[in-house]
């Protein structure tokens, strides 16, 4: 019976079978809702059987199962999801090291396996998946304050300088220009460290 977890031998005759059940935990089903209502895909990929696999999967409502993947086939599969769309990857163990570092965005916890750690980008702390909406959100905020940076500093760069180089442009008014480009950037650098992501 290929549903149970581990199996005694004993001169390579089964004697006896061990059946344990995944715990997950409380706040993982909170965390798949909130991805879903962002219309975010949640895929569950692991190398542990199918029927396992599956049934966690359908406790947290997640849309698609991947299972009995080796790291070789995990890395497969996270590059043809790359290929199509931003991924990001939430791995703890050795066997999730490959495809953590493939991944567009790779999220370890901070009681991972070392490797796995040392190959994601994103570190969730105090065993939090919990933190997992905070982390995605800090992100989604941190490439839009980049975003407006450059826009603003093109702008000061393509508008301001070619008119003063051409004599148009008081030397004053240009470097009010650039004082004011720099009080943006700060601005928006504080609205990111101060903003709360819910």
């Amino acid at each position: 019976d290929a549903t149970h977890t581990a199996y005694l031998l004993q001169n390579n005759k089964l004697i006896g079978w061990f059946d344990m059940e995944d715990e997950i935990r409380e706040e993982a089903k909170q965390v798949i809702s909130y991805l879903h209502s962002k219309n975010i895909h949640t895929i569950l990929l692991s190398g542990d059987s199918y029927v396992r696999t599956k049934k966690v999967a359908d406790a947290l409502g997640i849309d698609k199962v991947f299972a009995e993947k080796t790291p070789g086939e995990k890395l497969q599969i996270i590059e043809k999801l790359n290929a199509a769309d931003p991924v990001a990857m939430v791995g703890d163990g050795i066997n999730d090291a490959p495809a953590l570092a493939k991944a567009t965005i790779g999220i370890s916890m901070s009681d991972a396996t070392q490797l796995a750690i040392q190959t994601s980008q994103v570190i969730l702390m105090n065993k939090g998946i919990q933190h997992l909406p905070l982390a995605l959100g800090l992100g989604k905020h941190t490439f839009s304050t980049i975003k407006g940076n450059l826009f603003w500093a093109f702008i000061y760069n393509i508008v301001a300088i070619p008119v003063a180089a051409a004599g148009f442009l008081h030397p004053g008014i240009a470097a009010l220009a650039m004082g004011f480009s720099d009080i943006v950037l700060a601005i928006n650098s504080i609205r990111l460290k101060y903003r709360k992501v819910v």
